[in-house]
């Protein structure tokens, strides 16, 4: 079975693994991130190790194995970069919410939030990936569903009304999406005192795991 390197870039770091290992590693990101810069260091951080193919969480929409927007929390030049060229390994392109999604799948039709600085959401349908926008939609008083339940909801509303907000949302989506389950993640789902009916944690690490899923399970 051929090795994968998973890599997950965030706006405050891009984290690594490959396939086999049982270690992540990451480094630095941050709004002068250019995607020259973060190949050269990842090569540079990944010498030792082996492997045949590489999957790109990327953080902002990914159509046809391609960035669509320049993402908000990094450097410039990412639409258009030719990642198979650079890393000199076949490359696949996803949305980094999307990637944490397979990772958490068990079946069926799930829903997944991810709670970060944004709101990263994505519906998988009996194995069908669906990456999906739904942090812009409109919610209450002329405010998005990013603006409650991303950090910035987070910092103006405190712990327990945002809490209050993900259940709402939680719910309104999983009624609207017909999802049988699901997977809250991002780093902010662990302040979660309570889940919503349906509901279970998802696991940062779970994006190495949709990161390898993506060439083995659903090519």
């Amino acid at each position: 079975m051929q090795k994968v390197l998973a890599i997950d870039i965030g706006g405050t770091n891009v984290k690594f693994r490959a396939s086999g290992e049982a270690e992540s590693r990451r480094f630095p990101s941050g709004i002068s991130l250019t995607p020259s810069q973060m190949v050269e260091q990842l090569l540079a951080e990944t010498k030792d190790w082996n492997y045949d193919v590489v999957t790109i969480g990327y953080p902002g929409p990914v159509v046809h194995g391609k960035a669509l927007l320049e993402p908000r929390n990094l450097g410039r030049g990412w639409v258009g970069f030719d990642f198979t060229a650079r890393l000199g390994k076949p490359t696949k392109l996803i949305n980094d919410a999307a990637m944490q999604a397979l990772g958490s799948y068990e079946g069926g039709r799930m829903l997944f939030l991810g709670l970060g600085t944004g709101l990263g959401t994505t519906l998988i349908i009996d194995k069908v990936i669906a990456p999906m926008e739904l942090a812009h939609l409109p919610y209450r008083k002329e405010h998005t569903f990013e603006d409650y339940l991303g950090v910035r909801g987070l910092e103006k509303l405190g712990t327990r009304k945002w809490q209050r907000a993900v259940h709402d949302v939680t719910m309104r989506l999983k009624a609207a999406l017909v999802a049988d389950y699901v997977v809250l993640g991002g780093g902010n789902s662990k302040k979660l005192d309570e889940l919503p009916p349906g509901a279970r944690l998802g696991n940062n690490s779970n994006a190495f795991e949709g990161g390898f899923r993506l060439w083995h399970d659903y090519e």
